[in-house]
């Protein structure tokens, strides 16, 4: 195997779901296999509110509501993994603002990750027509294998 070929950096997205933990499992159990650099990153989604209080005037987005979504996505961050594996293990953790699938593809590009991990909800049907799938665009459009980790109906 050639060193081109080697996990070296791993981007796990998170967005705090039951997904995201058991797919944190996974990405923690590849970064301590590989050795590799794990980077965490949460998108926090920019929400816009009606301009006072009335839909009609327009929308403007909550810059108190996103800088405090930010800082407490930060502080979930840092709480994400045991203190001791943290210690043992190259970690980054980022925050971004944003589309989910857009941030996600941009960090991984930027940061040289080579593989992404994510959780999915494996939304079938209606609702997946309808929500769509951030992990299954990120699979769709991303520039390195994308590990998708469905949260189990039920334990072993």
């Amino acid at each position: 195997m050639s060193n081109s070929t080697l996990i070296h950096k791993i981007l796990f997205a998170t967005d705090f779901s039951d997904p995201s933990e058991n797919a944190r499992k996974y990405a923690c159990e590849l970064a301590n296999r590989t050795g590799a650099e794990l980077h965490l990153l949460h998108v926090v989604v920019p929400l816009a509110v009606p301009a006072m209080g009335a839909p009609s005037v327009g929308y403007i987005e909550d810059t108190e509501g996103i800088a405090a979504s930010v800082k407490q996505s930060e502080s979930d961050l840092e709480k994400l993994l045991d203190p001791a594996w943290r210690s043992a293990h190259r970690v980054v953790s980022a925050v971004v603002v944003g589309t989910p699938v857009f941030e996600i593809l941009k960090y991984a590009k930027d940061h040289h990750i080579n593989m992404i991990v994510m959780g999915t909800y494996g939304r079938t049907g209606l609702t997946h027509l309808l929500m769509g799938s951030v992990a299954e665009n990120v699979v769709r459009k991303a520039h390195c294998p994308v590990l998708t980790v469905h949260q189990p109906k039920h334990s072993l």
